[in-house]
């Protein structure tokens, strides 16, 4: 807007020796962000030796709480995102016939989009994925319609569609692990000490069978191990719908 005398090309040239080419003003992006977030990055703590160490060490990690977390909220995400889409679909369909069916059809496609950056951002925050920032479109100086016709045709408008359907299974199925292991670890851990309320001399809180002293330790030991695994479970299963989300929902700027 400055240069209106100047042709684009000269334009282009004068940004290119000012700021740089595209690809060195995408790299210094890239290293400062690598440095800010290496540097607002906690210390790494110090990997243990042996292998006992290493799987206890996962209670450390901050991604399988995270992860743990993602997976007891993806019920409610999915539940959201598959009412959206199969009440906008539903919709669309209906009101084709209208006049105002199209313009329904493409505000719903909108939302969409709109829902795979938000997911896509909660996966990043969540499971430590990296996910685009925005997603990759027709530019933004193209005409209205030019920039309709490539959200419709954009294959990513219509995977991230299939993900949103597809949270909801998915959803059930993380809940169910994440809650299922949570009270048998915990009830496992807990219940002992609760079992012992219920010895002579004590708070009878109405358990039975009574269980012998000796073999509460080894219930104890069998709940950590049953906590420890679903922890683990739950990192894997972040890393893996990371992933799926990045494949799914917003095509990579690069």
């Amino acid at each position: 807007a400055q240069h209106k005398d100047k042709s684009e090309s000269d334009v282009l040239e004068l940004i290119a020796s000012t700021y740089g080419a595209p690809e060195e003003v995408a790299d210094a992006y890239r290293t400062t962000e690598a440095t800010v977030r290496a540097a607002l990055a906690p210390p790494p703590r110090p990997r243990p030796q042996s292998a006992l160490g290493r799987f206890f060490a996962v209670f450390g990690d901050s991604r399988a709480y995270t992860s743990l977390f993602f997976m007891l909220l993806s019920l409610a995400t999915g539940i959201i995102y598959f009412t959206v889409i199969v009440t906008g679909i539903s919709m669309s369909a209906g009101l084709l016939i209208l006049i105002i069916g199209i313009p329904f059809f493409l505000l719903f496609l909108g939302l969409v989009r709109v829902l795979a950056l938000a997911e896509g951002r909660l996966v990043e925050a969540l499971t430590g994925t990296r996910m685009p920032r925005r997603p990759a479109s027709a530019r933004s100086d193209s005409p209205w319609y030019q920039r309709i016709v490539e959200m419709v045709r954009d294959r990513y408008t219509w995977t991230a569609m299939f993900y949103m359907l597809l949270q909801l299974p998915l959803g059930i199925i993380y809940f169910t692990i994440a809650v299922s292991g949570l009270a048998l670890g915990l009830g496992l851990i807990f219940g002992p000490v609760a079992e012992l309320f219920d010895r002579p001399g004590g708070v009878d809180i109405g358990m039975s069978p009574d269980l012998p002293l000796l073999v509460l330790p080894f219930v104890v030991a069998f709940g950590i191990l049953m906590l420890t695994l679903l922890m683990h479970l739950a990192k894997a299963i972040g890393m893996m719908h990371g992933h799926l989300a990045k494949t799914l929902l917003v095509r990579s700027t690069g």
